[in-house]
């Protein structure tokens, strides 16, 4: 969230290379830079990449929350793949840094003194946090009502990042819903809305019963107040949670994300526009996969109708008759279940390539839909008895 010092190196290009797993805002610029590069790979795999990779790790260092009476300092925020790279590396140091919410968990959410090289002890400023997301526009709420009717009581929710998951999570905290369960890569603020809404008591899990589980948690102050030494919250590392087997056993599971585009066939960009990097695979596809082998599950990817190109200054689809050339696909069209828009709300499961250009434009902006029929006849997946 904030630029880290040795990217302010003169002509840092020159002197190093910064490898990312993700994609933040502060890396994109980065990689304009010519020093930043993307590792394409699913976010549930980098902890076997850290074991077997035959490139070496010289050193590991995380920030920690204080070391308790029996040795252990808790890894707070992001068990994730941390506890893999202290395995592989030669050193590892650890920053103590007071304002760390300890994040209870298993025994990925810590790491012994045994297994620590060095200790940097300092005065540290307070956890970087996301401001309080913006009110929910009326797409976003249009977007979310239609979800939020497909949620039984019991279900287990993962929500992505942005701020139309956001806006399911604040409405289904507003709605009768009961007994909720969490299982989720990335922990947001809106599960401490639904919580404290007495929605979540996750009773219904088939596994981790009573706990809400994640692999990372980034938010507000509020929800890092609310993590810190939370019992009922578990933190884990990635390769457990975002694994497909441990997220299909799980009845009921809704998997929500969001996208950036998507084309007729069904082919979702969560990642890219075009040749430029947004963000990265993450765990989209493994709770997509997931959700849908889960008994009653389903995954929901969500999206507004258009946006802005900032460019131009026109108003463009989101649904697109083919992705743009360098565009990414991060779920494949056989994999997607549920797209959602402003207008409506699709299942592309079983559905053939006529039927799926039917359903997108049948939710697409109406500005858009003429141009888009005439794009789909062109590439033979409209018929004339297709619905005008």
């Amino acid at each position: 969230m904030h630029v880290p010092e040795i990217f302010k190196v003169e002509n840092a290009a020159d002197h190093m290379t910064w490898n990312s797993w993700h994609m933040s805002g502060v890396e994109r610029k980065a990689i304009a830079q010519g020093f930043a590069f993307y590792c394409p790979l699913k976010y549930s795999e980098l902890p076997r990449h850290y074991r077997e990779s035959k490139d070496p790790l010289n050193v590991s260092i995380m920030q920690v929350a204080p070391m308790d009476r029996f040795g252990y300092f808790n890894l707070g925020l992001s068990a994730s793949h941390a506890q893999a790279s202290i395995q592989k590396a030669e050193k590892v140091i650890v920053e103590v840094n007071k304002n760390m919410p300890v994040c209870l968990g298993g025994t990925n959410a810590y790491v012994h003194i045994d297994q620590v090289d060095m200790i940097v002890e300092t005065d540290n400023p307070p956890i970087d946090a996301f401001p309080p997301a913006a009110p929910a526009t009326e797409v976003d709420k249009a977007v979310a009502e239609l979800v939020v009717k497909e949620i039984p009581d019991g279900a287990c929710l993962q929500l992505g990042i942005g701020g139309m998951p956001n806006a399911i999570g604040q409405m289904i905290a507003q709605s009768d819903l009961k007994d909720l369960g969490v299982h989720t890569e990335m922990y947001v603020d809106a599960f401490v809305d639904i919580a404290e809404a007495g929605k979540i008591t996750g009773a219904r899990k088939n596994f981790d019963v009573g706990r809400q589980t994640y692999a990372f948690a980034a938010g507000t102050q509020k929800m890092y107040d609310y993590l810190d030494n939370n019992p009922e919250c578990m933190s884990c590392a990635v390769d457990y949670v975002n694994h497909i087997d441990r997220v299909s056993a799980l009845d009921n599971f809704i998997s929500i994300n969001n996208a950036v585009d998507i084309d007729l066939q069904g082919q979702v960009n969560a990642e890219s526009a075009g040749t430029r990097n947004i963000s990265g695979a993450g765990g989209q596809l493994d709770f997509v996969l997931g959700a849908f082998a889960s008994k009653g599950g389903k995954s929901f990817i969500c999206l507004s109708s258009t946006f802005m190109n900032k460019k131009t200054g026109k108003l463009e689809s989101r649904i697109r008759p083919t992705l743009s050339n360098g565009s990414i696909v991060t779920d494949t069209r056989a994999n997607v279940m549920y797209i959602v828009t402003e207008y409506g709300m699709v299942n592309l499961k079983g559905r053939s390539t006529w039927q799926r250009a039917e359903d997108l434009i049948s939710i697409a902006h109406p500005d858009f839909r003429d141009q888009l029929i005439a794009e789909a006849e062109k590439m033979n997946i409209w018929k004339r008895s297709n619905k005008r």
